[in-house]
């Protein structure tokens, strides 16, 4: 299994897209991932249709140091993670360190607040291009963007390209 022995945080919130959280999530597991749901403090969290998803760690008890690689599911749930200063710090130590980031859909709002998209190429949904751009990203309409370390798609129809890119770039180290 081409991902056995990394670690992959997966944050979550209320308001997570259903298809962008639980795909990736078994996705990585299927892979030989150790997978990690990382959220704000509750004890479980609901989708966008009430689907429940498990609380996991908070974002207050982890470091950058416990994870290869960090991916930001969409839906309205990264609005919500945005305000966590330690979700934020997470995704930008991640960032920093060379780890492998990844955002799909809405997510790049966590990337926005994060400030870790100046002058990377990236993608996102559009409703959130003027965002991106804002923040210093040169924005590309495709169905996965890799950046370095940092992946990025824009719907739930590109998960396939989403999640093989993100095993490839973390396959390589």
């Amino acid at each position: 299994m081409e991902l056995t022995g990394k670690r992959i945080a997966i944050l979550i919130e209320d308001m997570y897209n259903e298809f962008e959280f639980w795909y990736p999530y078994y996705r990585m597991k299927e892979a030989g991932a150790s997978v990690t749901v990382v959220g704000t403090g509750a004890k479980e969290y609901h989708s966008k249709i009430g689907l429940p998803a498990p609380g996991g760690l908070s974002a207050e008890t982890v470091s950058s140091a416990d994870f290869d690689a960090v991916i930001v599911p969409g839906g309205y749930a990264p609005d919500r993670m945005r305000r966590s200063p330690a979700m934020l710090k997470l995704v930008k130590d991640c960032f920093n360190q060379g780890k492998v980031v990844a955002a799909i859909c809405h997510a790049g709002w966590v990337l926005v607040s994060a400030g870790i998209l100046k002058g990377k190429r990236t993608t996102c949904f559009s409703s959130i291009k003027d965002d991106v751009i804002n923040a210093g990203a040169n924005y590309v309409d495709q169905e996965v963007v890799r950046d370095g370390h940092l992946i990025t798609s824009r719907t739930p129809d590109d998960l396939p390209a989403f999640c093989r890119e993100i095993i490839a770039a973390l396959s390589k180290g």
